[in-house]
């Protein structure tokens, strides 16, 4: 399978399926002497795994990474401290499936010969034939996005240490919009989000609160910890202390489980979404991710614009339209209205607005990068669709019996998240590089 690679000089590739033994996240680039921990992963993961909660799906995949290789095993020499380290060689993280049972697989097998409409099901069946991984959708399943969302949070590490900051939320759900609200206050309601995921999360406290993961251990006894985490997975579950919805309002003045910046606008997303889940049906929405910190210049001219890498977000699966600030609203605007005009103030140059989205001829202008995308509908919905025995060729008709997300947008913003860290970190670390020899010119 080719095309599962991305980056130049922050290279990530990944590998895996919904129901093999798991996924893997292989990644080039990431510079030595860096602290990584499966604490600080996972902590991104959590905010993307299902099984917590009505938005997602009831699969109950835990989504503990481990990291295989790419660090320092023990201090190299007498006097070095850098024991757990990156040591610049490619970083690999494994993520194991653990929630995978025969009812489930069984499930997908009875229903596999009829693909779901709006899903990759019918085309890769085309392009793999028999062998095809039709279980859980394979490759193809939004599991894979779990590869991205680790990548990202090595990505966001570093990037964070440049003065870069990556953060998204959901701006549009089910036909609910937020209003617009300025970007520092949207990035401390993103990280008050994931504070209180990760307080409430039961496996974050049984896995990394508890010790049970620490950095002395090797590979074989942290897969003996998944492996009783298997075992006690749905105990550990369900004896968790549970989210209340208005009193996490109360204190933390956010939505539990849906990541919009507005909480007022977050609960009227999860009613909607969930009145046209009880309709048998599944909605889509937007998702908004915002990088602040860029320099100015950053990028490549034609082939590696900033913002045609940016289109690669495409890549994600759901995504149906990608747009850079403005975006589709510029049709309608005069040139006087789309220009972001100028002025130089205290030695430095500030934009009257930002329609551009912070990109200009390819290259970041050094005001904060926006971007959105639109989420389709979850193609696997309980209403009856027609479509085709894909191995007679006979017409079908076909209702899900599979578990399914009402959504992808309560899901998907940590992966455009991840995915965007990506791309502004290897285009930032070509610009260094490019930097550093003009001024050693």
């Amino acid at each position: 399978m080719l095309g599962c690679s991305y980056g130049t000089l922050f290279q990530t590739t990944v590998a895996g399926g919904s129901y093999q033994d798991g996924l893997t996240v292989h990644i080039q680039g990431v510079p030595p002497g860096r602290s990584i921990t499966e604490a600080e992963i996972y902590a991104a993961l959590l905010a993307r795994k299902p099984g917590q909660s009505a938005l997602a799906s009831p699969r109950r995949e835990p989504d503990v990474p481990v990291i295989y290789s790419g660090v320092n095993a023990a201090d190299t020499m007498p006097g070095f401290a850098n024991r757990g380290k990156t040591n610049g060689t490619p970083l690999v993280i494994l993520i194991p499936n653990l929630d995978r049972h025969f009812e489930h697989i069984e499930q997908y097998q009875v229903t596999n010969r009829t693909p779901r409409p709006g899903h990759a099901s019918y085309a890769s069946y085309q392009k793999y034939g028999e062998c095809d991984d039709a279980i859980g959708a394979g490759f193809f399943s939004g599991r894979y996005t779990s590869t991205i969302v680790a990548a990202g949070a090595v990505a966001r590490s570093i990037l964070r240490d440049q003065g870069i900051e990556v953060f998204s939320y959901v701006k549009e759900a089910a036909g609910v919009r937020a209003p617009d609200m300025d970007h520092d206050t949207a990035r401390k309601q993103v990280v008050a989000f994931r504070t209180v995921r990760r307080k409430f999360d039961p496996i974050y406290n049984w896995v990394f609160e508890s010790g049970r993961f620490n950095a002395d251990m090797r590979f074989l006894e942290k897969i003996a910890v998944l492996a009783e985490l298997e075992r006690e997975l749905w105990a550990i579950q369900d004896a968790a202390q549970p989210m209340d919805p208005e009193a996490i309002r109360a204190e933390y003045g956010i939505h539990p489980t849906m990541n919009c910046p507005d909480v007022d606008a977050a609960f009227e997303m999860e009613k909607r979404i969930l009145e046209i889940r009880d309709e048998g049906d599944s909605s889509g929405g937007i998702v908004e991710v915002v990088a602040t910190g860029l320099p100015a210049g950053m990028g490549e001219p034609v082939f590696r614009k900033l913002d045609g890498e940016i289109g690669r977000m495409m890549s994600i699966g759901t995504i149906k339209a990608v747009e850079v600030g403005a975006g589709y609203a510029v049709k309608d605007m005069r040139g006087s209205q789309c220009n972001d005009q100028m002025r130089a103030r205290d030695g430095a140059v500030r934009f009257e607005s930002n329609n551009a989205g912070g990109v200009t001829g390819g290259l970041a202008t050094g005001q904060p990068l926006v971007v959105r995308l639109a989420v389709k509908p979850t193609p696997t919905i309980a209403k009856p669709q027609k479509t085709v025995d894909k191995v007679s060729l006979e017409n079908a008709e076909l209702a899900a019996v599979t578990r399914r997300d009402p959504t992808i947008v309560a899901r998907v913003w940590p992966v455009a998240e991840a995915f965007l860290a990506l791309i502004v970190l290897d285009l930032y670390m070509a610009h260094r590089a490019y930097r550093a020899l003009w001024a050693a010119e």
